[in-house]
């Protein structure tokens, strides 16, 4: 039940991280919430395989800022490289 209450807060930190983030349109709406939702999926089993405890404050933490940062950085290098990209190609297109 725990993992569900992490994925969901990933899912949360993402779409945050979305709104936060500029250059909303170049991207997906479900972007940052896709990977939000997967970061903390993954950062809470690899934690709780390493033995932290289900009840333990810092696994949430851990969990829940990791898929946070990690949702940020994503959407922060697509939406940059995204916008490069379309004024390289503008620039080509008028030549």
């Amino acid at each position: 039940m725990e993992l569900l209450f992490a994925v969901l807060g990933g899912l949360l930190a993402g779409a945050v991280a979305h709104v936060v983030v500029p250059w909303r349109s170049t991207r997906g709406a479900l972007l940052g919430p896709a990977v939000g939702g997967i970061t903390a999926a993954v950062a809470w089993e690899a934690l709780t395989w390493a033995g932290w405890r289900y009840d333990g404050g810092w696994i949430w933490l851990v969990a829940l800022v990791g898929a946070g940062v990690v949702a940020v950085v994503t959407e922060w290098v697509l939406g940059r490289r995204r916008t490069t990209a379309d004024d390289a190609f503008f620039e080509r297109a008028r030549a």
